[in-house]
């Protein structure tokens, strides 16, 4: 079907967002003056939760109307706007049900109509002629709802979103690098200062050719000789973060994060007696696995460390905090190799 239409929309769980919902969404950018991206899913998916799937969106697609809701999103969204509240349909819940609730998503939260509808199902048809009659009676628009069918073989892109989510990194080339990194594992590498989570961190990134994270907070010390200020804390723990996106991309399966905000947290009040309610946020970031270094190797001063007590206390903390916040984690000691070996051993069990 040829021709260009006012206003389209394409509707998906994106659970994650591969190339396939790509050339839905790009082909209707191409064809239509503005595009209506929506995305719900009841249940949510790991790794693809609402935030996720805003990022994707806006990252990848700014020009485009986007609404990402859940049912905290939605409510929000109907006391903001002086709607009765109601929530995301299941999955499960008939064609008829979902058809209603985009209707209601674009007259009643976005204040708006489509006149064409982009999707690589057979229930297009149908759906288009659902939107139609429901515009006609609720926003009194005049004229029919098409549907534009893309490839509907999958010959374009042969990819399932069921596929992909069973096995995100053997699909790896289905997906936007930036997605793939929401969809690797993180694993967190903590311990005090001069245990050896530096070097544990970089084994493992060799010995699993993949990226490892580091440790921005450090990096950001020696720039200011050792002068930090409260401000900078709750900077470092979200630089901390998106280099963990950005390396992401990079990385393969796994991503061997060198500290996370945790840290960050622990260092703010050890220096400056409280935490910032940003960086406290931060410091909840859950990863798939810990791994805590044990203090068996002989405290190295390099100048910008402490003390072997300090570190002692620290490690103390990071024992104390991931078992108050109910994470279960892995102490490994020894030497470097046999660290490696024992992480290796661990995730060969994932």
């Amino acid at each position: 079907m040829s021709g260009r239409f006012a206003r389209g929309l394409v509707v998906g769980k994106f659970c994650p967002l591969h190339r396939g919902h790509q050339l839905l969404i790009e082909t209707a950018l191409s064809r239509c003056d503005e595009v209506v991206v929506v995305s719900y899913t009841r249940p949510e998916f790991a790794r693809c939760g609402p935030d996720e799937r805003e990022r994707w969106l806006a990252e990848l697609y700014p020009m485009a109307t986007r609404l990402v809701v859940d049912d905290e999103r939605l409510r929000a969204s109907c006391l903001a706007r002086g709607l009765p509240v109601r929530g995301v349909p299941h999955n499960d819940a008939p064609d008829d049900e979902h058809r209603e609730f985009v209707a209601w998503l674009c007259c009643a939260v976005l204040g708006t109509t489509v006149d064409a509808v982009f999707t690589s199902e057979h229930y297009g048809d149908g759906f288009a002629a659902f939107l139609g009659r429901y515009f006609g009676s609720h926003a009194d628009t005049v004229g029919d709802v098409r549907h534009v069918c893309v490839d509907l073989p999958r010959n374009a892109v042969p990819v399932r979103g069921t596929d992909v989510r069973n096995d995100p990194h053997a699909h790896r080339d289905s997906l936007s690098p930036l997605v793939h990194a929401d969809l690797v594992e993180r694993i967190a590498i903590l311990g005090g200062e001069s245990s050896g989570k530096t070097t544990l961190a970089q084994a493992l990134a060799q010995r699993f050719g993949t990226a490892w994270v580091p440790e921005y907070g450090r990096e950001l010390w020696e720039q200011r000789d050792g002068h930090l200020r409260p401000g900078d804390m709750p900077a470092i723990g979200t630089r901390q973060v998106e280099l963990e996106r950005q390396l992401g991309r990079q990385a393969r399966r796994w991503l061997f994060c060198d500290t996370t905000p945790m840290t960050t947290a622990f260092y703010s009040r050890e220096m400056f007696g409280h935490v910032d309610p940003l960086l406290e946020r931060l410091a909840s970031r859950r990863y798939d696995r810990f791994v805590v270094c044990a203090t068996d190797i002989a405290f190295t001063q390099d100048g910008t460390r402490r003390c072997a007590r300090f570190r002692d206390r620290q490690h103390a903390f990071y024992l104390r905090e991931l078992a108050e916040r109910g994470w279960d984690f892995t102490l490994v000691a020894g030497s470097v190799d046999e660290r490696v070996d024992e992480v290796a051993s661990l995730l060969a069990l994932s």
